[in-house]
Formats: structure tokens, sequence, C-alpha cells
């Protein structure tokens, strides 16, 4: 089975317990995305990956190791640690990063906006930023934050990616189709 698939119960469980809190809500939720995301850090670590599978400890021994460790990072309230342990317990403490990414997901549902990575063989002006931002938020009807990574081995022109939405805009791309249409 897929670790999205084990991983999506315990996101939407931990996304509604923070929804619901009688706190702000975008404070709840950013601070259990902070957390688990923290906690899948912290789950990828050489050291805690090897104590999570050694097969001596039961699982509660493993989640509770597991919050000590959590404890000397983050002040987690109760209701965090209990997630935790019960992640623990059913075995589950390493779908934490699965965990968070689906959290984060559900977080910019409810906030309506999305993250936008927009690949560009140079750094995108602050201008062209702007317009980017604009578009795709016209487009995807939300509020876009977006991140410019520059590819070297990019030639000209953008590969955007935001959701499952992937615009390839590049000119290898585009060279790629003429040359298509050419030998066809």
């Amino acid at each position: 089975m897929e670790l999205t698939t084990l991983a999506r119960p315990y996101a939407t469980a931990a996304f509604r317990f923070a929804r619901e809190q009688p706190a702000l809500k975008k404070q709840a939720l950013e601070n259990w995305s902070d957390t688990l995301n923290v906690c899948a850090a912290i789950v990828k670590d050489s050291a805690v990956s090897t104590l999570l599978d050694q097969p001596s400890l039961a699982p509660s021994q493993k989640a509770d190791a597991f919050l000590a460790v959590c404890d000397n990072c983050l002040a987690l309230d109760e209701s965090q640690q209990n997630f935790l342990r019960i992640l623990g317990e059913n075995r589950k403490i390493t779908l934490l990063p699965q965990v968070a990414e689906l959290f984060d997901v559900l977080k910019a549902e409810q906030e309506q906006s999305i993250e936008a990575d927009v690949a560009s063989p140079f750094p995108l002006t602050s201008e062209q930023q702007q317009v980017l931002v604009e578009k795709l938020g016209k487009r995807l009807s939300a509020k876009v934050t977006l991140n410019n990574f520059v590819d070297p081995d990019m030639i000209g022109g953008l590969i955007i990616r935001a959701g499952d939405l992937v615009i390839d805009n590049s000119i290898r791309t585009r060279l790629a189709k003429l040359a298509h249409t050419m030998l066809s």
C-alpha cells in the first residue's frame, strides 16, 4: 500500500482537530503544521530511524522514545503528544513526512492558497514574480506563493508547478515539439 494512502487518515484527523480548536484557527493550523514538519524531520534523522527500527522495542516504547526526542526540540501540547503516541503505538511514526505533507495540503486548501515552484534559467525580477502570482492566482482561484528556482541547464522559458498543474513553457520543450511536428 502506498505511504500516502496510509498517512491520509492521520493527516485528516490532525487537520480536523487543529481546525476545531477554540483558539484562532489559522494559529492552530500553523502550530500543528510546524510541529508535524519538525517531527517529520526528526523521523528522517539516521539515529532516530535506527532507534525506531529496533525490533526489541515495543511500539509504546518507541513512541515514548520518539516523544522524548521531540520534547528536546519542541514544546508539544497534550493533543500533539497524544497524536504522536497514537502514531507510535500503531507503528506509523515513520509516516510523519507524508502526514506533514498531506496536512499542509489540507491547510492550503482551507486557506485557499497554493505554492507554485517556478524553474527559470535566471532569477526572476520582483515584477516578473508579481505578474506570475497574479496570473496564477486568477487561473487557480487561490492565493499563490511563488518559489523561484534557477535551473542553469535551462536554455530559456519557464517551468511552473503548482499542485497538479504543470506548465512547461521552456525552450527545450518547444524545440522538442517543433522537431516532432517536422518529423511527422
